[in-house]
C-alpha cells in the first residue's frame, strides 16, 4: 500500500504548482497589456488621423454660395487594410446636388494630373457626404511614357452635372471631371493650403 501511496501525485504539490503558474499569469498580463499599448500608440503617433477644410473653388462660388463648407479626414490605413479612408462631408451646397470628387496635383486651374474617387449628393438641406477606401496618403499619377510622377496631394470636388452650376457660374461651358466625361465647374478645393499642400 504504501508503495502505492508513492506513485500518487503529492497533492500539496500540485496545488502549490498550480499556485505559482496563476501568480506568473496575473504579473504576465499586464506586462502584456502594457507593451500592446505601447506598440498601438508608437503605430498611431505616425499614421496620425489629418483633418483639412476646403474653399469655395473661387470667388465667384465663394459669393454664390457664401455658406459653403467641406471637411476632408484621411485616416491612413495602408499599412494594416492596404487602403487609407477619406471621409468628406459638406454643407451649404446646392440641395440634391451631385458633387464629383477628385485627388488632384494643383487645387486650381488648370489642376494637373487628377484621379476621379468618388460621388456624393446633398440632401434637400445641401448637405452631402462620402467615405472613399482608396490610396490618399501616398496618391500619385505617373506617365510611364514621359516618366513623370504627379503627387496628388489636393482635394477638390466639381458638380458634377454641367447644367447644375448654372446657379453659380451661367454660361460657363463642361468641363470633364466627371465619371461620363460631362461637369460643371470646380465648387471647392483646398486651395485655401497653397502655396503648400494639404495632404502629405
Amino acid at each position: 500500500m504504501n508503495k502505492f501511496k508513492s506513485l500518487l501525485p503529492n497533492v500539496n504539490g500540485i496545488k502549490q504548482a498550480a499556485k505559482n503558474c496563476l501568480q506568473g499569469y496575473r504579473l504576465a498580463a499586464p506586462i502584456a497589456i502594457i507593451g500592446l499599448t505601447l506598440i498601438l500608440t508608437a503605430h498611431a503617433q505616425n499614421s496620425a488621423t489629418r483633418s483639412i477644410s476646403l474653399a469655395p473653388a473661387s470667388d465667384t462660388i465663394a459669393a454664390c454660395l457664401p455658406n459653403a463648407a467641406a471637411r476632408v479626414t484621411v485616416f491612413p490605413r495602408e499599412d494594416n487594410r492596404g487602403v487609407d479612408t477619406l471621409d468628406l462631408k459638406a454643407e451649404g451646397l446646392p440641395p440634391n446636388t451631385t458633387f464629383a470628387v477628385f485627388l488632384t496635383e494643383l487645387p486650381v486651374a488648370p489642376f494637373g494630373a487628377v484621379q476621379y474617387i468618388g460621388d456624393f449628393t446633398t440632401n434637400a438641406a445641401g448637405r452631402g457626404a462620402v467615405r472613399v477606401d482608396a490610396i490618399i496618403e501616398e496618391a500619385f499619377a505617373f506617365n510611364n511614357i514621359t516618366g513623370v510622377r504627379k503627387d496628388l496631394n489636393h482635394v477638390v470636388f466639381w458638380f458634377a452635372d454641367p447644367a447644375a452650376d448654372e446657379l453659380c457660374a451661367p454660361g460657363s461651358g463642361p468641363t470633364r471631371f466627371d465619371g461620363d466625361g460631362e461637369a460643371g465647374v470646380a465648387a471647392m478645393s483646398s486651395r485655401n493650403f497653397l502655396p503648400d499642400a494639404p495632404l502629405p
